[in-house]
C-alpha cells in the first residue's frame, strides 16, 4: 500500500490511520531487568491519575513515515499534559526516505529508539515481524493484563484475521505487536477517497465534464485533450497527470485492470495479479501514456518538495492520490487562483467489480507499535502508550488540550472559534504542530474513535469538509464496505519458499517503471516476462499452491481499492 501517513500529512493517509506495539518485562536493561538508574530520569516525581507518583523518563520515538513531521519547539502544550500524566517526555524521530530501508537498518545496526512505530503492512511490516522473531523486541504478554486500553486493542475481534494470524498472534502465544487505530466503529472508518482528480479550471478549458470520464479509454483521452490544448502556468507548459514524491501515487489506475493483488483465475484458484494478462494490459497502458507525454516522466523519481512545487505552480491538471493530500498540496494555489480546485474525476470504472457494488477498502489501521530491546525503561514506555490508547488520551492527541483548544459540548468535542480560526489561517500547518496536534502522537492512540468517542474532524475547515463531502457522493456513490476477508499476500509470507521468493518479488514494482519507460510494447513485455521467469525459479509455483490449499474454503480478498 501507499505511504498512508502522507495521506496523513498526505494523510494519510489518509488514509486517514495506524498500528500495533510491544511492551514486556519491566525495566530498563536488553535482558527486561529492572534497572536503578536512568540517565534520563530526574528527580521530580509527577502523579498519575491513580495517585502514585511516578518517575520523570525521556524515550525516543521513531515515527517511520516517509514525510511526516513534528513541531519545531521542544514541549508542545499537549506534551506538556503528557508528560504530567505519564511522566514521560518524549523525544521523536521522523523518517526521511524509505520506511522499509529505515526499519531494516535500524534493527541490523542497533541504532535503535525505545518505540517504534511505522506501517502495519508491506515490507515495514515485515520488518517488525522479523525483529519479534528475534528476539529484539520487549514481549508484552505478561503485561498486557495492567494495560487494558492496549489489550482492547490487539483484541482478535478488533483486529483484521490475516493481519492477527500475521503479525499479532504468530510467536507461539507471546505478543510483542502493538496496533494502532483501526476504526472501533464502521462510523469510525475513515476513506481517504483515492482516485484521480482535476483541476475545475483545466476541465472548464478543455471542455470535459470530469464526471464524463468513466472508463480507461476516456481516461486516455481527457489527458490527451489536456496536453493537446498547449496550456501553460508559470511560463510551463501543463503537465496532463502528475504525482507526489516517488510517483506516489499515480499508479492506482491499475484498479481498472485488475481487481486485487491476487486474483481469480477462473477455476477457484487465486494467483498474483503480475501473472495475468490484465497486468500486462495495466503496462502497456501507462506505458503509452508515457511515451505521449501524458504522465510526467519525473514523478517516479522526484521528492515530495519537488512534487509539492509543481503544484504549488499549477502545473499539474489531473492529480493521482488521496483528496486530503491534494487539498493540503493545492490551498496556496487555489487561494491566488480562484476556481482552480481538483474536483473528482469519474468514479472510473472498476475490473470484475459490478457497477452497483460498494467501494472495496482494506481499511486496517495505519501502524504497529513495538518497543525494543533498547527501551530504558519499559513501565514507562507501557503507561504512555496506554495513556495515549485512552479516551482522554486519544483525544488530546487528535484534538489539544482540553479547556485550551476546546470543549465537550454535548457529550462531543467541538474546536474553540479562537483556535480554529489560528489554525485555519495557517496554511502552513506548523501553528498546529507546535501546539501538539496532528504529531506522531496521533498514531499511538489505540482505535480510531474519532466520531464514536470524539466530535470528527474538529479542525477541518467548512470548505475542506465540504470538497470532501462532493468527493465521497461522487466517488463512493454506493458507499464503502471494510474488507474482513483473508489477503492472500499475508499466507504466501508463511510459505517455506518465502524467504529466497521475496527478493523476487519486491522487484515488481521497479520491474513495472522500467517496463513503462521502454521503447515498445515488446521491450515492455520481455521485461515482465524476465521477472516472472525469475520468480518462477525461487519458487513461486510451490508458494502459490500452499496459499491455495490454505485459503481453500476461505473468504479471500479478490476486490480492493486503494485507501
Amino acid at each position: 500500500m501507499t505511504n498512508k501517513w502522507v495521506k496523513s500529512a498526505s494523510m494519510l493517509l489518509a488514509v486517514a490511520m495506524m498500528a500495533g506495539t510491544l511492551f514486556g518485562c519491566s525495566g530498563g536493561n536488553n535482558n527486561g531487568n529492572s534497572s536503578s538508574s536512568n540517565g534520563n530520569v530526574s528527580s521530580d516525581k509527577p502523579s498519575g491519575d491513580d495517585g502514585k507518583t511516578v518517575k520523570e523518563v525521556k524515550l525516543k520515538i521513531l515515527h517511520n513515515w516517509n514525510g511526516s513531521t513534528g513541531a519545531d519547539v521542544d514541549m508542545t502544550p499537549v506534551s506538556q499534559v503528557i508528560k504530567e500524566k505519564t511522566g514521560v517526555t518524549v523525544e521523536w524521530e521522523y523518517t526521511v526516505g524509505s520506511e522499509v530501508e529505515k526499519v531494516n537498518t535500524i534493527f541490523a545496526t542497533q541504532d535503535l529508539p525505545d518505540i517504534y512505530t511505522g506501517p502495519a503492512w508491506g515490507g515495514e511490516l515485515d520488518g517488525i515481524i522479523k525483529a519479534a522473531k528475534e528476539d529484539q523486541l520487549v514481549d508484552l504478554t505478561d503485561k498486557l493484563d495492567k494495560y487494558p486500553n492496549l489489550a482492547k486493542a490487539i483484541a482478535k475481534e478488533n483486529v483484521p484475521p490475516a493481519l492477527y494470524d500475521k503479525a499479532i498472534d504468530a510467536y507461539g502465544g507471546k505478543k510483542f505487536l502493538l496496533y494502532q487505530n483501526h476504526p472501533a466503529t464502521d462510523n469510525d472508518a475513515m476513506d481517504w477517497l483515492y482516485g484521480f482528480y482535476v483541476r475545475k479550471d483545466i476541465a472548464q478549458k478543455v471542455g470535459v465534464d470530469p464526471q464524463s470520464v468513466k472508463t480507461k479509454d476516456d481516461l486516455y483521452s481527457f489527458l490527451k485533450k489536456i496536453k493537446d490544448a498547449e496550456l501553460k502556468e508559470s511560463g510551463m507548459p501543463v503537465i496532463p497527470l502528475g504525482g507526489f514524491h516517488n510517483g506516489w501515487a499515480v499508479e492506482i489506475g491499475n484498479t481498472m485492470f485488475y481487481g486485487a493483488g491476487y486474483v481469480d483465475k477462473g477455476d477457484g484458484t487465486i494467483t498474483h495479479n503480475f501473472f495475468t494478462k490484465a497486468f500486462e494490459d495495466y503496462t502497456l497502458y501507462y506505458r503509452k501514456l508515457i511515451s505521449e507525454g501524458l504522465i510526467d516522466s519525473e514523478t517516479f523519481t522526484q521528492t515530495a518538495p519537488i512534487a509539492n512545487e509543481k503544484i504549488k505552480q499549477g502545473r499539474i491538471a489531473v492529480l493521482a492520490a488521496h483528496y486530503p493530500a491534494i487539498l493540503d498540496a493545492s490551498k496556496d494555489y487555489v487561494k491566488a487562483h480562484p476556481g482552480s480546485d481538483y474536483v473528482p474525476i469519474g468514479p472510473l470504472e472498476r475490473a470484475d467489480a459490478e457497477p452497483n457494488r460498494p467501494a472495496d477498502l482494506g481499511i486496517q489501521g495505519n501502524n504497529v507499535t513495538v518497543i525494543t530491546k533498547k527501551v530504558k525503561d519499559v513501565d514507562a514506555a507501557l503507561r504512555l502508550l496506554d495513556f495515549l490508547a485512552s479516551d482522554e488520551g486519544f483525544m488530546l492527541a487528535r484534538y489539544g488540550v482540553q479547556g485550551v483548544h476546546w470543549d465537550m459540548e454535548n457529550g462531543k468535542a467541538v474546536a474553540k472559534k479562537e483556535w480554529f480560526d489560528k489554525f485555519t489561517a495557517d496554511t502552513s500547518g506548523k501553528l498546529k504542530k507546535n501546539e501538539g496536534i496532528s504529531i506522531g502522537f496521533e498514531s499511538l492512540t489505540g482505535q480510531d474513535r474519532i466520531n464514536s468517542v470524539g466530535g470528527g474532524d474538529i479542525w477541518a475547515d467548512q470548505e475542506r469538509l465540504a470538497a470532501m463531502e462532493n468527493a465521497r457522493k461522487i466517488l463512493r456513490p454506493n458507499g464503502i464496505s471494510v474488507i474482513s476477508a483473508y489477503n492472500a499476500g499475508d499466507v504466501i509470507t508463511k510459505t517455506t519458499q518465502w524467504e529466497m521468493l521475496k527478493p523476487s518479488m519486491d522487484k515488481i514494482g521497479d520491474a513495472w517503471k522500467q517496463a513503462i519507460f521502454t521503447k515498445s510494447d515488446e521491450e515492455a513485455l520481455k521485461v515482465l516476462n524476465d521477472l516472472r521467469g525469475q520468480m518462477n525459479k525461487t519458487g513461486y509455483p510451490e508458494a502459490i499452491q500452499f496459499v491455495n490449499e490454505n485459503l481453500k474454503g476461505k473468504e479471500v480478498v479478490k476486490l480492493q481499492m486503494p485507501n
